[in-house]
């Protein structure tokens, strides 16, 4: 009579836990409750395209497919988020905007996101697009100048 193991599966790892005290994923000097954590709670909406850009990273980093789905322009945005659960994203360094305060209607942003994934680091590199719709700044889509 053989002996018969069952294979577990690696556990998935869950969204890192970000409290409104933890310094926010975005790079900023400010704690996630007084930065990106606002925009995500529905307390304020991102005044700049950079600071949507900052927001919808740290969505990413927290795995909040409803606020990333709310700030795409409806054009553009695909009917879910899926998250890889194996992605940690790591770091945002915000490499150049364009327009994109309360002045203008539309604007872009220039970053560059550092993850791991299986132990393994990488990045991406993209020039984001950003207009007004109904009065608040949506991502509307993205370029890839490395590719």
């Amino acid at each position: 009579m053989s002996r018969r193991t069952a294979r577990r599966k690696p556990p998935v790892p869950s969204a890192p836990r970000v409290t409104p005290d933890a310094p926010c994923p975005c790079g900023l000097p400010a704690p996630y409750g007084a930065c990106c954590g606002r925009y995500h709670g529905g307390t304020a909406a991102a005044p700049t395209c950079e600071a949507l850009m900052r927001s919808r990273y740290t969505a990413f980093v927290v795995r909040d497919a409803g606020y990333l789905l709310r700030t795409w322009h409806p054009a553009t945005r695909p009917p879910v988020v899926e998250f890889d659960p194996g992605t940690r994203w790591e770091r945002l360094e915000i490499l150049d905007t364009t327009e994109g305060s309360a002045f203008h209607t539309t604007g872009t942003v220039t970053f560059r996101a550092h993850w791991t994934e299986g132990g393994r680091p990488g990045s991406m590199h993209e020039r984001s697009s950003f207009v007004r719709h109904e009065g608040a700044w949506v991502y509307e889509d993205g370029e890839f100048p490395d590719a």
